[in-house]
């Protein structure tokens, strides 16, 4: 089971003065100027298990790209084994060329990897998918303050952090209560009927 989702427009931002680190009685400081040198996106495999990813860094977010992700996991998961895929709604995710001698579509390659299931969640519920908690990480431990002076130190930096997180990997604990949730979305459509 993995949660899959992509991180677009991830920027490479170089500050145009260094900051101050922090001290005694100061926080540390950034710029509020910045040069920027391009995006990458992230596409991530969370594995709800164990905890580990697989990742890799595109500079698009098409589905030509999501398509060498797949086949990326294809590589990198066990031959025996059904993956099943957590996934959002998003229109890549889906796609089908229309060009009959065409494929290329995501549809296409799932006829061609039977082993692969896509689930997808509703719209608007993207929060279910685990892997959106994982791109919280390198984004407050990694890229919020990082100085890149271009898409390759971005890309090295994105990289590092997958591999210290699969040097000590942690399944993903759910720690919200089901129960609370489905009373949450129940009073949620009582509030919208009764808006209607």
């Amino acid at each position: 089971m993995l949660s899959v989702d992509e991180k677009s427009q991830i920027q490479a931002l170089d500050r145009t003065q260094p900051g101050l680190p922090m001290k005694r009685g100061r926080c540390g400081t950034t710029t509020h100027d910045y040069k920027r040198h391009g995006t990458t996106t992230l596409f991530a495999a969370l594995n709800v298990l164990d905890g580990k990813v697989i990742g890799q860094c595109m500079s698009r977010h098409r589905h030509q790209e999501f398509i060498r992700f797949l086949n990326k996991i294809n590589r990198q998961t066990p031959a025996e084994r059904q993956v099943h895929l957590i996934l959002d709604n998003y229109a890549t995710h889906k796609h089908r060329k229309s060009l009959p001698l065409a494929k290329a579509g995501v549809r296409a390659w799932l006829e061609r990897h039977p082993r692969f299931h896509f689930h997808f969640t509703p719209t608007s519920a993207s929060w279910l998918n685990a892997v959106e908690g994982f791109f919280a990480k390198p984004t407050r431990r990694r890229l919020k303050r990082g100085v890149f002076k271009g898409i390759v130190d971005l890309q090295a930096a994105i990289n590092r952090f997958l591999q210290e997180t699969n040097a000590s990997p942690k399944p993903f604990v759910w720690t919200a209560d089901p129960d609370a949730i489905i009373e949450k979305v129940r009073r949620g459509k009582q509030v919208l009927q009764s808006i209607h």
